[in-house]
């Protein structure tokens, strides 16, 4: 058996869509030996209309192949290997044979890590783990900390490293962790004898400099550069722009450095605000003073520029062809910004060809210890 296999289906009703997956996914071994049963994981995302299904999908795919461990989520688009599915009924599938004993799968991660910590820490710290691939529910206001906890308690306490996405559904924001659960921060935590590689597209390109904020309260900047908040914005996005700051609405953001990152990251955030009169500005974010501070532009070349940088940088990193591939990308992504044609995930397939990949389209994305937005943050493995 390949390492990896995958399937998707855009079939109406589940248990169609289900097989055809399965047919494509091919024999998964289901006699596997007890010994070495933790050795296959399963991937599973579907769109929202197959929600309320997601638990007899799961047991379908678990009774038909064998593997018991799964994880996935519900998304209001998914994607596989070159295309994307939206407002239609769609499963994509990914298995993979990993070594035994080489990841856990996890839930419960609603307000502290107690419970993973007396279920897991012990292999955690025995296995070195550092890298986890996780789904969340976006209802639980106390996610960014969640995730900067687990990060740190991954890599026996020195840090690690997360990738993932928030549930999008306008049903329930359901996740997989081998059954279904909700509420929290769930996935599966991989040890280094998995081999992984993974970056991420802001989907922005900067137009003006790194400056820095000088006065502000909560999300509301007054100065920057010792200058009206305001005043600086409109120089850095131009006259035509400024004229109008009606039309800057989805294509002007902030992007706020992240201090002591080597690789130039940002975190991006609206513009949810102006107040001409008083020369301020506020943004989806609380800022303080000192912090550094530059403006954005988002439309779909600069997008496609970054994710071309993206695919470049993982395509130099990782030695020979990946095995497989899970993309996590933001709602405001897709054909939102990208085109009908499912182009953004065609991308990946033009820059690995017959690449096995699946994933969904997220309300946040999760990469290292950081909640972002529309961003794509794809994940290689080795």
């Amino acid at each position: 058996m390949a390492n990896f296999s995958m399937g998707h289906s855009g079939r109406a009703d589940w248990r169609s869509a289900c097989d055809e997956c399965l047919a494509q996914l091919g024999s998964m071994a289901a006699a596997e030996p007890e010994a070495t049963h933790q050795s296959h994981l399963g991937f599973v995302y579907v769109t929202d209309a197959f929600g309320p299904s997601l638990g007899a999908i799961v047991n379908h795919l678990r009774t038909e192949t064998g593997v018991q461990h799964w994880v996935g989520s519900v998304g209001l688009g998914i994607c596989a290997s070159g295309i994307e599915y939206f407002g239609a009924p769609a499963i994509a599938v990914l298995v993979g044979g990993l070594p035994p004993d080489s990841f856990r799968v996890f839930d419960g991660i609603k307000e502290d890590l107690t419970a993973f910590e007396t279920t897991h820490g012990t292999w955690c710290d025995a296995h070195a783990a550092f890298f986890a691939m996780v789904h969340a529910d976006p209802n639980n206001t106390a996610l960014p900390g969640l995730i900067e906890l687990l990060s740190a308690r991954l890599g026996g306490g020195t840090g690690g490293f997360l990738v993932g996405g928030l549930a999008s559904a306008e049903t329930s924001m359901v996740q997989v962790a081998n059954g279904l659960t909700s509420g929290g921060l769930s996935g599966v935590v991989l040890s280094p004898e998995v081999s992984v590689t993974t970056r991420l597209s802001q989907g922005c390109a900067p137009i003006g400099p790194r400056r820095e904020i000088t006065r502000a309260e909560q999300n509301i900047i007054v100065e920057i550069d010792g200058r009206p908040a305001l005043e600086v914005l409109n120089e850095d996005i131009g006259e035509i722009l400024a004229r109008d700051l009606r039309r800057a609405a989805g294509y002007i953001f902030a992007g706020l450095p992240i201090q002591g990152s080597d690789t130039g990251d940002y975190l991006v955030r609206n513009l949810v605000g102006v107040d001409p009169r008083n020369g301020v500005i506020a943004i989806g974010e609380l800022v303080s003073p000192g912090q550094r501070i530059m403006f954005c532009r988002r439309d779909a070349p600069s997008a496609a520029a970054d994710m071309s940088r993206m695919l470049a940088e993982l395509s130099d990193a990782i030695d020979g062809a990946p095995q497989a591939g899970v993309y996590y990308s933001c709602l405001a992504r897709g054909p939102n910004l990208f085109g009908p044609n499912s182009e953004e995930v065609k991308m990946i397939s033009e820059t690995f060809a017959d690449l096995p990949l699946v994933g969904f389209f997220a309300n946040g994305e999760i990469s290292h210890h950081r909640l972002y937005a529309y961003t794509g943050v794809l994940t290689l493995f080795g």
